[in-house]
């Protein structure tokens, strides 16, 4: 089971903006400590749940993007999806793929790409077999 992930900043309250957009709508309790953000799901201690520290680099030096690496988040909406995507842009990340489904990807994954202040890759997907698949929506006439 994952445990937490570090996810380096150089201004952590700004970038605390955009993962509590995103994050305290889907169940993420934030608290502060020792200039960390600090998102756990409640009723999880944070070091034994999947939770998310927003820091400054522990070495001292400037936090950068880590190339390949992408932090996921599930959701059980496309419409959350969507929600989400744009409460992130609006609060500082930056829009790398809007919402919607990719042909690489399977039927089901819908999914919205944003990077924070620093730069890190974020995803917010959903694949919630209640909700449209690909298909369904090219059936429907819905440009994809």
């Amino acid at each position: 089971m994952l445990s937490y992930i570090m996810i380096g900043a150089n201004d952590v309250d700004l970038s605390g903006r955009m993962y509590s957009a995103i994050l305290l709508p889907i169940g993420y309790v934030k608290t502060e400590s020792k200039g960390a953000i600090i998102y756990a799901l409640p009723d999880i201690p944070r070091h034994n749940g999947p939770a998310v520290y927003i820091t400054k680099p522990y070495d001292g030096r400037e936090a950068t993007v880590g190339n390949g690496s992408m932090t996921a988040f599930r959701v059980d909406s496309h419409a959350l999806v969507r929600e989400l995507h744009a409460a992130g842009v609006a609060a500082g990340g930056k829009d790398e793929g809007a919402p919607g489904f990719r042909a690489e990807y399977s039927e089901r994954f819908f999914v919205g790409y944003l990077r924070d202040p620093v730069g890190n890759k974020v995803a917010i997907f959903c694949t919630n077999p209640s909700e449209p698949t690909r298909n369904t929506e090219r059936d429907a006439g819905n440009t994809l």
